[in-house]
């Protein structure tokens, strides 16, 4: 390593705003995450020629934007933002993604999946199935394209049983598949970066986090997170789980509209995203709730996730996220 990647990587910033020679044995929960979070992103910035952060709007990606912040200002990110837009997805959520990013002064990229379906690269059986799965083959292409070799992601080993089987340095190969019994060991928090041409890593320094950390980190960074992800009325319809009615969900024969106090405990595409019935109106009574539940936040509320043909291990096989 050289001496000015070995300085990026080691120097030290304060981990919270109150003291910075806290010691290791001091640190609470969320700090130690938070502090090795930090150290995975500051050994990509070091190591890896040319990363990219994926950012989407969502709770996940807004506390990595801050992790990153903490990693690297007073300077410029190392590394660009980049969502996989469906264009199904929820517009206080895209305009949350704009001014986050514009108000940050961090470059932006956005690739649709809309674009890759114009150019024939995805074919959809119908007009009206979910574009989650189909993110892939754009994600892939924006990859190629801009020759990125790792992308920070912020997927949880809480969220999905294949992604607990994720490394947090998880390799992919030329094709940008994802091989579960041909990953590197990750001893001592030693990660080998290595990488031939076209190969990548997918990076996941929220990996040791659940859904409680993230939102108890929200609550003590005093973050803001799009309006959805808090109790508001809207209208559903029951489809085994209560969908939002909009241009792309129309109630159907039969079905009864009704309008009930929601909210969102993820975010994406709007066809196949369901609300949970909440009255939670801060982070505080999130986690109050969050304590509660018994369901994880895609069991209840991603019904691409129940009904798909392909089982989510598969489509990260083929280069998911």
């Amino acid at each position: 390593m050289s001496r000015d990647k070995q300085s990026l990587t080691m120097n030290a910033i304060p981990l919270n705003n109150s003291s910075s020679t806290t010691s290791a044995a001091t640190l609470t929960h969320l700090r130690v995450l938070e502090s090795e979070a930090i150290h995975i992103m500051r050994e990509v910035a070091a190591e890896c020629k040319n990363p990219v952060l994926l950012f989407s709007g969502g709770k996940d990606s807004i506390v990595m934007l801050r992790l990153a912040e903490k990693a690297f200002r007073p300077g410029r990110f190392p590394f660009p933002l980049m969502h996989i837009d469906t264009e199904h997805n929820f517009p206080e959520v895209i305009a949350f993604r704009d001014k986050r990013a514009a108000e940050l002064g961090e470059r932006l990229i956005v690739r649709s999946v809309q674009d890759s379906i114009d150019k024939g690269r995805v074919k959809l059986r119908r007009p009206d199935e979910s574009r989650n799965v189909h993110q892939t083959v754009t994600l892939l292409d924006a990859i190629q394209e801009f020759g990125f070799d790792a992308c920070f992601g912020g997927a949880r080993r809480d969220e999905e049983k294949a992604r607990a089987k994720e490394r947090i340095f998880s390799f992919r190969d030329e094709f940008g598949q994802w091989d579960p019994k041909n990953q590197r060991p990750e001893l001592w928090d030693l990660y080998n970066t290595r990488v031939h041409p076209g190969e990548h890593m997918r990076v996941f320094p929220l990996s040791n986090w659940t859904e409680m950390d993230i939102w108890q980190y929200i609550a003590e960074e005093k973050l803001e997170v799009p309006e959805i992800y808090y109790a508001h009325r809207r209208d559903v319809v029951w489809r085994g789980g209560w969908l939002p009615v909009s241009h792309l969900v129309q109630p159907k024969e039969g079905e009864q509209v009704k309008n009930l106090m929601v909210r969102f405990r993820t975010v994406g595409d709007m066809s196949c995203t369901c609300p949970v019935e909440s009255s939670a109106a801060t982070p505080e009574e999130i986690i109050r709730e969050t304590a509660a539940t018994r369901i994880t936040e895609r069991g209840a509320t991603r019904m691409d996730d129940k009904t798909s043909e392909v089982s989510m291990e598969l489509r990260k096989r083929e280069g998911y996220f």
